[in-house]
């Protein structure tokens, strides 16, 4: 019983942190002054923690930057005009 009621802490409090920091970057896209996207991706982390859901969303982002990464940083192929 005592365990449970630890468990359900940690869950309520990790969806409350979690949520907040996600809510926070939500606003930060239309506000100058905080970093969205850094502040959602941090809400998401903590969401990952105990929720499915925020695992797999994290996983999309994650291979989205690295196809992102790749198209800008994408080498031109060589060419031997001399």
């Amino acid at each position: 019983m005592h365990q449970q009621v630890i468990r359900l802490g940690r869950r309520v409090g990790i969806a409350i942190a979690g949520g907040a920091v996600f809510a926070v970057g939500i606003a930060g896209l239309a506000l100058p002054v905080l970093p969205g996207i850094a502040l959602i991706v941090v809400g998401l982390g903590i969401l990952s923690l105990e929720f499915e859901r925020p695992r797999v969303w994290l996983a999309h982002l994650k291979a989205r930057g690295v196809q992102l990464k790749d198209q800008v940083f994408h080498k031109r192929p060589e060419t031997g005009g001399d």
